[in-house]
């Protein structure tokens, strides 16, 4: 029949894969240079830097966003949806993302803005650095100011209790100590709204 056609996707797949899972802390930053050079020493690396935008849409569970990233010149796009619990200190982020090219993020850009609504925007610069399995990011956001964000990213099995740790002795390795609960994008509208008042 049609519906065992190979040119239909199997939708069953999708709808029972595992989402992927990391470990997050996010941190403001008083010292931008000693951070830098903790993270090389750490990494062995100068780093990569990506400059990003993210377009986040409403949305009635976790958060949703359409990124788009420059890398050495060359440009990409992710649209990613997230749920990750406003809390301090290492929490689980479980998320799913679709890469594509800039035709079809206009697209789906477009799709998402008249379904859902347009929240807000998140314009940053992003020294990226890895260390072992965890994504070191040092973060000048436009608006906000600078911050460090450490993601480690967990395997299948890895319990969460395994990325907490990792990111505990991380944080002591890059002296990071200021940690914030919340997205970018609630520390903008919290600033836009603070302004208005």
């Amino acid at each position: 029949g049609i519906f065992r056609n190979p040119i239909f996707p199997n939708f069953s797949k999708l709808f029972f894969r595992t989402a992927m899972r990391n470990v997050e802390i996010k941190a403001s930053v008083e010292n931008w240079d000693e951070l830098i050079r903790r993270a090389k020493d750490a990494s062995g690396t100068d780093g990569t830097l990506i400059e990003q935008v993210d377009v986040f849409f409403h949305s009635q569970n976790g958060r949703l966003k359409m990124r788009s990233l420059k890398t050495d010149g060359k440009e990409s796009h992710e649209l990613i949806w997230y749920s990750r619990n406003d809390q301090e200190g290492p929490k689980l982020s479980t998320y799913d993302k679709i890469e594509m090219d800039q035709k079809r993020c206009d697209e789906m850009t477009l799709l998402l803005r008249h379904s859902n609504g347009v929240r807000g925007e998140v314009r940053k610069a992003r020294l990226l650095f890895l260390v072992g399995q965890t994504r070191v990011h040092c973060d000048q956001v436009e608006g906000l100011g600078q911050f460090a964000e450490l993601e480690v990213v967990l395997n299948d099995d890895e319990p969460i209790e395994r990325g907490e740790e990792i990111a505990n002795e991380l944080m002591k390795t890059l002296g990071i100590k200021d940690l914030i609960t919340c997205a970018y994008i609630d520390l903008l509208q919290k600033k836009a709204a603070a302004g208005e008042a």
